[in-house]
């Protein structure tokens, strides 16, 4: 069919719309509805490549039975189409799925024709109608019963047309032709899975001739005489009409009452007295009523002012700090399209992770959502439906270059524009908003200069933030005076002393992007939020992102889940699991990296002054510590408690400070442990009393890297086997030394030890091979998705492929053991060696086995993944493995502030972090035993370790988590040190002390096998 092409034209953007308005649901006066949801699966559906291949007047009454002979499918709106097998699924990050043309896209340009039958009643007909959509991606025509409505773009805003011209009483035919691009998909080139369709709910409006379109309320507060005012402003109604506005208080207790003529720009004022303030902890609403004649509107309203003052963000007068999260509308089965239970669930877990704050990336979520978040307390930066950092992928170009290609492009100004007054104009009622963002990675101009100063003036009760402020390209000069928040993503913790550190005022900074939590990771996160206490001006963070992004593809035989990435449909171009981002899975089962989140949040912290006393600090910005919290305590010393009890009434206001005394006289010592534990005291809207909020472990010594030998008793076998090494015998050949013992009915052993590895090649205890694959030295790790940048580094450098050369090796039998001694380097083809080795093992009369080493790195070479043995032994799944180190859950140097030291007990499987993109997982960090299968392995110098049914190579190769493939038996790693996991696939470059980069180091560990 031909279309007038108002979607090539960035002038075009709404044709025959209703002007924008807040959102809200109006409810008919009596028994009658005034709004009903068209979304069902009465939709018939056809998909065509372009626009050109649908048939002409499709839209048509008189046509739709020739249509349905010709057999049409029939679709569930709101749907994506691509989830139901139209079209092909696409992640792409930053490049354009379609040629740079601007305002132009594809003539092959899909599209879905949509029908719908609905029917009107005499009465709803004799009234007025509204279709509103609440999201359709990209653009849309809409028709009526045969005649043109009218046209709309902005995926993730709703678009309102009336209709009550085009309809009539009994059946009425509403077609929408939607098209997956239009010139505004340049400035939607989100990061994410991308999805056509009526994507949101559709719903008829049944409104009177006259009713209140539109209006605003603000509530300014007097702090100091403790009331507020509650402003009411019509902005827009249709005719004039009589009005009942009440306030109400949560609990339903009418605190006010006018009445009049509702008319456009009236104004109504509520005086409140001792104000119940809304805030994130304790999200008390009021309640507008809005009642006509014929109808009414309910508006819930949270009391709160938001400013900035000498550079720090202030709610009701006191500082916050955002512990916030990015998110997405997504789901791995409906793709964009979410329920209000997919939100629920998220909400409810966010509540249960500490996290208080929400930026909708990269674009306003679903219209209920702020009011959902103002209901269960969250903070929220709304975003407007901006991003188009396409631009930055031109060739030629780059982000320093052509950032502002669009932004600077004088035809796109109305468009973005446009987007920030949509986004505004619908959330500007809802409490949980306290910031506007301007959008996303778009370069900076004159564009979001003049959506910045709009949305300042339009509203100037909240915050305005972008920060794509600061590229500065193509000779633009930045004006950034609307703009309240200096805004970053991935900003190193160098770089925000240095902001920080810098003379004259500044303002509030905020990391709207940081610690990448993709994969394994993030692993930095408690080097920012010391940053965030020490800085009144560090207003916090927003967690990149809140969830993995897949789509879900059904269960391999096993019963596996398939969860497909970018690439995995052929789809060009992609980004491939770089939407695996999260801090959930697709499902929503927190990764560790979650737990990690939680507790380096938690709200009260903990330091150890010493002699019995304790300072604890509230971390919460307005709950005192004795209305919220719970704190228990324990005392541990190798999984032994010593001392345990509950601090009673303890008392501290938010960001204040008390130090209490503990009686732990007795059990100070060595390796004593203190773990305080916060649990939430109240039943809240989301979260049961009773919840874990987080903990503190303090050791009760002074740590070091070599601990006392008292952790090595506790290792297992109280005394040394004292047999003479008289019965130990030694072979050796040109390869091999072989190391045996046979003692009639005592243990024997038989040890091979190679000279071309400097390692054991098998051994034997009591006629049982206890390695199932030899020794090999283990630097390379399978590769976590925030190592994607250093591993190209680690694959130069050879640690993926390193051969040992062996220097020299000797044999000595000593009256107390047998000792071999050995000099070795590693390096790999081509390359020069990246170190050396001075290696001495330790064969004790029954047949423990010490490793003693001194070790030298090539500095020329990047930091290592780890350092440390690798080598096979019988088991499977479900063998038990028990460790003294950080635990529960999986662990690194720099990511283990949701474990704590203690004994603990798991089984293989379970220490399996089932990352959808195979990686390096299940270490166990500072540990000073471990015991699986016929192993036990302890030091007095802590070390890491994993053991994996899956060896490197496994996880390497494999690119789904359904692909692994079982090895039969167990690969057990033993580090002296692992690099930790940190956050760079897309922020910062892993910390130096984090790194396993000394020039030299000695390590001792020992081994029995049985």
């Amino acid at each position: 069919m031909k279309l007038i092409k108002y979607y090539e034209d960035p002038q075009s953007l709404h044709i025959g719309t209703e002007e924008m308005r807040c959102y809200y649901v109006p409810q008919a006066a009596g028994e009658g509805k005034a709004a009903r949801r068209l979304s069902g699966c009465e939709w018939k559906f056809a998909y065509y490549s372009c626009p050109e291949d649908v048939p002409e007047g499709f839209f048509l009454p008189e046509r739709q039975e020739e249509l349905d002979a010709e057999g049409v499918a029939t679709l569930y709106v709101p749907s994506c189409w691509q989830m139901h097998g139209y079209d092909q699924k696409q992640y792409t990050n930053v490049r354009y799925p379609f040629p740079y043309d601007p305002p132009y896209v594809p003539d092959e340009n899909p599209c879905g024709a949509y029908r719908k039958t609905f029917f009107l009643n005499a009465e709803e007909s004799s009234k007025r109608q509204f279709l509103y959509f609440e999201g359709v991606d990209s653009c849309f025509y809409v028709w009526v019963n045969g005649q043109f409505v009218g046209y709309s773009q902005v995926s993730h805003s709703p678009s309102e047309f009336e209709i009550s011209e085009y309809s009539r009483e009994g059946a009425n035919l509403l077609a929408v032709l939607v098209l997956k691009w239009c010139d505004g998909s340049y400035l939607e080139d989100q990061d994410k899975f991308r999805f056509s369709g009526i994507f949101r709910d559709v719903s008829l409006l049944v409104r009177p001739k006259n009713f209140i379109r539109d209006f605003t309320v603000t509530t300014p507060i007097c702090l100091e005489e403790q009331t507020a005012e509650v402003r009411v402003v019509l902005n827009g109604v249709d005719g004039r009409c009589p009005l009942q506005l009440q306030l109400l208080t949560e609990e339903g207790k009418v605190l006010g009452e006018q009445t009049g003529e509702a008319t456009s720009g009236k104004e109504f004022v509520f005086a409140v007295s001792n104000p119940k303030l809304w805030n994130a902890e304790e999200p008390y609403l009021y309640q507008l009523l809005f009642k006509t004649p014929e109808e009414s509107i309910h508006q819930e309203v949270g009391i709160r002012e938001i400013c900035v003052e000498k550079g720090v963000v202030l709610l009701n007068g006191k500082p916050i700090t955002f512990r916030g999260v990015n998110r997405h509308d997504s789901h791995p089965v409906t793709g964009a399209t979410v329920t209000k239970e997919d939100v629920m669930k998220d909400l409810t877990l966010m509540k249960a992770f500490n996290i208080n704050a929400i930026r909708t990336s990269h674009y306003p979520n679903a219209p209920w959502f702020p009011q959902l978040c103002s209901r269960y307390g969250f903070y929220v930066i709304s975003e407007s439906d901006v991003e188009s950092h396409g631009v930055t992928k031109l060739l030629g170009g780059g982000a320093d270059i052509n950032y502002g290609l669009l932004a600077q492009d004088e035809r796109f100004t109305e468009s973005y524009v446009d987007r920030t007054k949509r986004n505004v104009i619908r959330d500007k009622n809802q409490s949980s908003v306290l910031i506007w963002s301007l959008g996303n990675e778009s370069g900076y101009g004159k564009s979001f200069e003049e959506a910045g100063r709009w949305a300042r003036e339009y509203d100037p009760t909240r915050l305005v933030h972008y920060e794509g402020a600061r590229w500065e390209t193509l000779g633009h000069v930045n004006d950034t005076s609307m703009l309240d928040l200096e805004s970053r993503m991935y900003a190193s913790t160098e770089w925000i002393d240095e902001y920080f550190a810098a003379e004259g005022e500044k303002k509030p900074f905020i990391q709207c992007e940081f610690v990448h939590a993709m994969g394994n990771g993030p692993g930095d996160i408690e080097e920012y939020w010391q940053q965030v206490y020490r800085y009144d001006g560090f207003t916090g963070g927003f967690v990149w992102e809140w969830c993995d992004h897949a789509t879900f593809e059904g269960e391999t035989c096993e019963g596996k889940a398939r969860y497909y990435y970018g690439g995995d449909n052929g789809e060009f171009p992609h980004d491939g699991n770089f939407c695996m981002d999260g801090l959930v899975y697709p499902d929503r089962s927190p990764h560790t990296g979650l737990y990690e989140w939680k507790n380096v949040v938690r709200p009260v912290r903990a330091e150890w002054l010493g002699e019995g006393k304790l300072r604890l600090r509230n971390t919460l910005d307005f709950t005192s510590l004795q209305d919220f919290v719970i704190i228990s305590y324990e005392v541990k010393r190798f999984g032994e408690v010593l001392a345990e009890g509950i601090l009673e009434d303890v008392k501290a206001e938010p960001h204040e400070s008390v130090e209490i005394c503990l009686p732990l006289e007795q059990v100070l010592g060595e390796d004593c442990y203190l773990k305080l534990l916060y649990t939430q005291k109240k039943d809240t809207a989301l979260v049961a009393a009773g919840h874990e909020l987080g903990f503190d472990q303090i050791p009760l010594f002074e740590e070091m890297d070599v601990v006392a030998n008292s952790r090595i008793e506790a290792a297992g076998k109280d005394s040394v086997d004292k047999d003479s090494v008289d019965d130990i015998h030694i072979q050796e050949t040109q390869r091999t030394y072989l190391i045996s013992c046979e003692r009639g009915d005592k243990e024997g052993f038989s040890y091979c030890f190679s000279k071309r590895t400097g390692l054991f090649q098998s051994i034997q205890k009591n006629g049982t091979n206890c390695l199932v694959t030899p020794m090999e030295w283990s630097v390379f790790r399978a590769p976590t998705d925030n190592d994607r940048k250093i591993v190209e580094q680690w694959r130069e450098a050879g640690y993926d492929r390193n051969t040992v050369k062996v220097y020299s090796t000797s044999v000595e039998k000593k009256p107390e053991a047998v000792v071999i001694r050995t000099e070795l380097s590693l390096g790999a083809v081509y390359l020069q060696n990246f170190l050396r080795i001075w290696a001495e093992w330790t064969i004790a009369a029954d047949g423990e086995l010490t490793l003693s080493l001194h070790a030298q790195r090539n500095e020329e070479f990047p930091f290592l993944p780890r350092f440390g043995l690798s080598f096979g032994i019988a088991g499977n799944s479900q063998n038990s493995v028990s460790y003294y180190g950080y635990g529960p859950r999986e662990n690194y140097q720099d990511k283990h502030r949701s474990c704590w030291i203690d004994a603990f007990e798991s089984t293989v499987g379970q220490m399996h972090e089932d990352y959808i993109r195979p990686q390096e997982n299940g270490n166990r960090h500072h540990c000073s035993r471990m015991q699986v299968g016929n192993l036990l392995a302890f030091s007095a110098q802590p070390f890491d370790f994993t053991v994996s049914e899956y060896d490197v190579k496994e996880l390497t190769q494999k690119t789904h988590n359904f692909e692994l493939e079982k090895s039969g038996h167990l690969f057990v790693h033993l580090d002296y040190k692992q690099s930790g996991v940190g956050s760079n696939s897309c922020g910062p470059e892993l910390k130096e002390q984090y790194r396993l980069d000394e020039a030299e180091w000695d390590w001792k560990i020992a081994l029995r096998f049985h």
